[in-house]
């Protein structure tokens, strides 16, 4: 028996994912939850064998939920399930720890493999995808630039294009505020941008934040 938990913050996909869950044998939605902190408890309380992560939540996004799970269990195979097309996380969120990485818009079936493929302790990577890390792998200059950026620095660029402050962000984070101001300074110089108002523009044009 694989014991899911799903991590989104519209009720009416939990709701979807939860019914075709039940028609699985192996599946069992064992807990639910809306935001990234809500997710955290579930990692600390429950017994889960896979985590189905979306991207986009109210209180951080998955990049930051994605983090924090791994960082508190390691071995959690976590599966993204995002409205945003692979070309704009997939990557990225492989190289940092998600199990593998699927549009809302995919096959229910290929939800289906994919979960029972972490499960295994294996990767779960669309042939689009994997086609992208081999390009990666041979043209690493020619990646686009938010691919090129740290786990922590890829969570400072997302929240400073949301228009979150360093402030703000070192609370959040549990880090100093000269620690965020560093990591600020080298997602600018990484981007080749030069401002707070440049990374919210490229974020928009890459379909990055909504």
């Amino acid at each position: 028996m694989i014991r899911i938990a799903i991590i989104d913050d519209h009720a009416i996909v939990r709701a979807g994912l939860r019914q075709f869950f039940s028609e699985q044998v192996d599946f069992r939605v064992v807990a639910e939850a809306a935001t990234g902190r809500e997710a955290l408890d579930i990692v600390r309380k429950a017994e889960v064998d896979v985590i189905v992560l979306d991207i986009s939540m109210p209180d951080q996004s998955g990049v930051d939920a994605l983090a924090a799970i791994k960082a508190r269990a390691p071995d959690l195979p976590v599966l993204i399930l995002s409205s945003f097309p692979e070309e704009h996380y997939a990557t990225t969120l492989l190289r940092q720890g998600a199990s593998g990485y699927l549009n809302k818009d995919c096959d229910p079936e290929e939800i289906v493999k994919a979960i029972r493929t972490v499960f295994r302790g294996r990767r779960y990577i669309t042939a689009s995808v994997a086609e992208r890390l081999a390009d990666g792998l041979m043209n690493g200059e020619d990646r686009p630039l938010h691919e090129q950026l740290s786990e922590r620095e890829l969570q400072v660029f997302l929240r400073l294009a949301k228009g979150e402050t360093v402030s703000h962000m070192a609370d959040s984070m549990s880090l100093s505020v000269k620690t965020v101001s560093t990591y600020r300074t080298r997602v600018m110089e990484k981007m080749k941008l030069e401002s707070n108002s440049d990374l919210t523009y490229y974020a928009l044009k890459n379909g990055l934040i909504q």
